[in-house]
């Protein structure tokens, strides 16, 4: 089970062949790492799984290979174009996923080396097109875990700053706690050489475009986002989990943040907000435990509105009304900004 989705587990994965398995999306949501929140987003899971699969079957024709291999609804697994109505299931081909050892506060990579392939690359790739006032990225220069020229940029960023080129990101994807890491630290824990690493951040790049210029299209710009890969048995990469959606995205209208980011926004000036931040700093890994503050759920309006921009994203998207009375997209994100 993940903060947001559950894998029912069909057929295990081995080094030589794909398992089977299916994603179970739930209305669940998560911020700041905190996993399951105290409410639930109505719809949020079937809005979520309808996008990923409207992605997935554009890269699929594109041929880009993934591990989608259709939604599920009565039993049976469906296309998009043959679903009758929005489902929360997804089935998908699966990687084995080697876990990293824990000794005490490192983690050992070592099982990743001379790995042919069918596994789980434990990284997430991020692309970043502007750098939002509230990025990570100015956290991490304000400590001086990073510089500029780390990301290649010539000098320090300002917030709100559009990236041309954009910038690619890299963290760990397996961790209690995902870190950001430098591409060398990437490259040598998860056993890859400089050319498949070169060939990630191609893959990255290209997938930007596609989800940049789809969301372009109903007046969304796409700040950043992330992607999970894998190796498949002859070792060629694949894309997994999902992609282009309010989860793994953050988007922007006007001056508004359209994806998860709108709860960020409402917990971020909260005491459990700061709560959270004084555990991370004492105790990387227990830091949820020794929290002293638990979530609020969030206003019930807030709530609703939040559940509509998902439903309203899906709709226009993909040009079909799977969620019924639905007001406009731009309407829904003018009552949020009144709300925030």
């Amino acid at each position: 089970m993940g903060s947001v989705k559950d894998l029912i587990l069909l057929k295990e994965a081995t080094k030589e062949n794909f398992g089977k398995g299916q994603f179970k999306f739930s209305d669940r949501y998560s911020v700041f790492d905190w996993g399951e929140m105290p409410d639930h987003i109505p719809n949020k899971g079937k809005a979520i799984v309808i996008l990923a699969a409207y992605f997935f079957e554009k890269l699929e024709l594109a041929g880009y290979p993934t591990h989608y291999l259709g939604l599920v609804e009565d039993g049976k697994v469906k296309k998009l174009s043959d679903l009758k109505q929005p489902t929360d299931r997804m089935e998908i081909k699966l990687l084995r996923v080697i876990k990293p050892k824990l000794t005490g506060n490192t983690y050992d990579y070592s099982e990743y080396i001379g790995q042919r392939g069918n596994y789980l690359i434990p990284l997430e790739v991020i692309y970043r097109n502007k750098l939002p006032a509230g990025s990570s990225v100015f956290r991490r220069l304000k400590r001086g875990d990073i510089t500029p020229q780390d990301l290649g940029l010539k000098e320090m960023p300002v917030p709100n700053q559009i990236l041309d080129p954009p910038i690619y990101d890299v963290s760990t994807k397996l961790e209690i706690t995902d870190r950001y890491i430098s591409w060398e630290e990437a490259q040598k824990i998860s056993g890859q050489n400089s050319d498949e690493i070169q060939k990630m951040k191609k893959l990255t790049a290209e997938i930007n475009n596609i989800i940049s210029m789809e969301f372009k299209k109903i007046g969304l710009g796409n700040e950043d986002g992330k992607i999970e890969l894998g190796f498949d048995s002859d070792r060629n990469l694949m894309l997994v989990d999902v992609l282009g959606t309010l989860d793994e995205c953050r988007f922007i209208f006007e001056d508004i943040a359209v994806s998860k980011e709108i709860a960020r926004i409402h917990y971020r000036d909260t005491e459990w907000a700061e709560a959270v931040k004084e555990a991370k700093e004492k105790n990387r890994q227990q830091w949820k435990k020794i929290c002293r503050l638990q979530p609020s759920p969030l206003p019930e309006k807030l709530k609703n509105l939040i559940s509509n921009v998902y439903c309203a994203v899906t709709n226009e998207i993909t040009g079909e009304e799977w969620f019924k009375n639905i007001p406009p997209l731009k309407e829904i994100m003018y009552d949020i900004k009144g709300i925030l």
